[in-house]
C-alpha cells in the first residue's frame, strides 16, 4: 500500500502524516508512508488545497485533517 500525504510543511500537513503513521502502526498494516512537499509534485497531482491524503493513487481528502474514523475508513477501502 502506498499512502502520500501532501502538503509543503505546515501544522496541518504534518498532523496529518502524524495521524497516518500512528494508525498504520495501530493497525499493523505495512505501507510505504510518503511526504510529498514540493509544489510542482503537489500541483501535478492534481491538488490545489493542502494537506491531502492519497492512497494507492487515489485521492481520499483534500484540504482538511481528517479523524482517525475516516482515515481508518479510507485505508481499509484499499485492503
Amino acid at each position: 500500500m502506498e499512502i502520500k500525504v501532501l502538503g509543503t510543511g505546515c501544522a496541518k500537513c504534518k498532523e496529518l502524516h502524524k495521524r497516518v503513521t500512528e494508525l498504520n502502526s495501530e493497525m499493523g498494516i505495512e505501507a510505504d508512508v510518503k511526504k510529498v512537499e514540493k509544489m510542482d509534485d503537489i500541483i501535478a497531482a492534481g491538488i490545489m488545497i493542502t494537506p491531502a491524503l492519497i492512497i494507492n493513487g487515489k485521492i481520499k481528502a483534500v484540504g482538511k485533517v481528517p479523524g482517525k474514523d475516516a482515515l481508518k475508513k479510507y485505508i481499509e477501502e484499499e485492503i
